[in-house]
């Protein structure tokens, strides 16, 4: 038996557990190539189970794969209203968990397995002869090996946040500060409401993360007098996060811009522009406001707890020993990069690509889903989705275009439902 015969016999481990990582493991198991999935939490979506308190920007219908959903309909699911917009909540417990219970998926899949390197078996990354056929060796924390045919990194990025120091390193004093920060979406209504609610928050960021936030502690300041909010942003203006307003695809997306516009206008929120933070300093006695932010030019903020909610970014230690190339600015493939560009105005859509822009000089590795887009913001489901079909479509031999080999039936909701207008996917995160 030859190393690529031996090799093609192996499973496409997928790391991540999370929509992207099942919507995979869906299309493979369509295709008839078996997935390993390797989820590092106790159940699937378990990243989503920091923010289950939030409401997604779009409905349902946007936000089920339709080979995952075509899967749950075979097996009966009662699909959810496709207008509804669901939360992290509904959409760990009304997808996600049926969908890793499928017989197809289930057992297939590894909780408690964090992946902590990949290689190629026998080789390093210096070594060329006979890469493409040797079998991958996933490396969990545990010492346990899995090897694989191919590999999909759909891992995400939620445990890899931006530092709250906007020069790309941690504020000074950052570390020591620790205490004092809740790091992006905080349940400011809920688990969370002691440390925020008759106190001062400031809330660092200029995504729909802080926007989220922003609006949390408007209700919250609403209810508990003596609660005020102050928001940061690094940019000179927000008109990025306010715009596109009406104009938006998704008007639960634009609705939120509109609002924060107001709130500001009628001072319920402070805001402050043009906030890079420098320092962060807590005073040794603290007899009122804990942590002061300070820039380089001797401004300063003042406030009882700091939300950082300034992002996210792609961490590639897994894949050191595996030859990527991956783009200096964004650390996404340098395919996506060229779309993707941070220069240009904010983009409200995802620009559509295919396997082309996903692929590193590694044979058979893909990344996939958010981890995919670096620190490009603007990452929507559905991009991930498509990210999939025709990642699982090339490993098996097969090409989305076609679906000739292994198709499989899209999902489609009840026919009452169909007439509803068609909306973009709402971001992960």
């Amino acid at each position: 038996m030859s190393i690529e015969y031996a090799t093609r016999q192996l499973p496409v481990v997928v790391i991540g557990a999370g929509p992207v990582g099942l919507a995979a493991a869906a299309h493979l198991a369509g295709h008839g190539v078996p997935p390993l999935v390797l989820e590092a939490g106790a159940a699937a979506g378990a990243a989503i189970g920091n923010w289950r308190h939030v409401r997604l920007f779009s409905s349902w219908r946007d936000n089920v794969d339709p080979v995952a959903g075509r899967l749950l309909d075979t097996a009966g699911w009662a699909a959810p209203d496709p207008i509804h917009r669901p939360t992290g909540a509904e959409l760990i417990e009304e997808y996600l968990l049926p969908l890793a219970k499928l017989p197809v998926l289930a057992d297939r899949i590894r909780y408690h397995a964090r992946v902590d390197g990949i290689t190629r078996l026998g080789l390093d990354r210096t070594r060329g002869a006979g890469r493409a056929t040797a079998p991958f060796a996933v490396r969990l924390a545990d010492g346990t090996e899995h090897l694989g045919r191919a590999v999909v990194d759909a891992s995400g990025t939620w445990h890899n946040p931006n530092h709250l120091g906007g020069e790309g390193l941690p504020a000074i004093g950052e570390t020591s500060a620790a205490a004092y920060l809740d790091f992006a979406l905080p349940d400011v209504l809920g688990a969370d409401r002691a440390a925020h609610a008759g106190r001062h928050t400031v809330v660092v960021g200029a995504g729909h993360s802080a926007a989220n936030t922003l609006l949390d502690l408007v209700e919250l300041a609403a209810q508990q007098p003596g609660t005020r909010i102050t928001w940061a942003v690094r940019r000179t203006g927000v008109d990025p996060v306010f715009a596109p307003g009406d104009a938006d695809a998704l008007p639960a997306r634009g609705a939120i811009g509109t609002r924060l516009r107001q709130l500001i206008d009628d001072g319920r929120i402070t805001l402050e522009t043009g906030f890079v933070t420098h320092r962060v300093t807590v005073p040794v006695d603290v007899t009122g406001p804990a942590v002061r932010l300070s820039t380089r030019d001797g401004r300063t903020v003042v406030a009882d707890r700091v939300v950082v909610a300034t992002g996210f970014r792609a961490n590639h230690r897994i894949g050191a020993e595996l030859r990527l190339d991956v783009d200096p600015v964004l650390g996404t493939s340098r395919g996506l990069a060229t779309l993707l560009d941070p220069d240009l105005p904010r983009s409200w859509s995802a620009p559509r690509h295919g396997v082309a822009e996903l692929r590193h000089p590694e044979p058979g590795y893909f990344v996939v889903g958010i981890k995919s887009y670096g620190r490009a913001s603007a990452f929507l489901m559905a991009t991930g989705y498509r990210q999939v079909c025709q990642v699982a479509a090339q490993l098996a031999g097969a090409t989305a275009a076609t679906g000739r080999r292994g198709a499989t039936h899209r999902f489609r909701w009840p026919p009452a439902w169909r007439a509803e207008r068609l909306l973009p996917a709402g971001r992960v995160q």
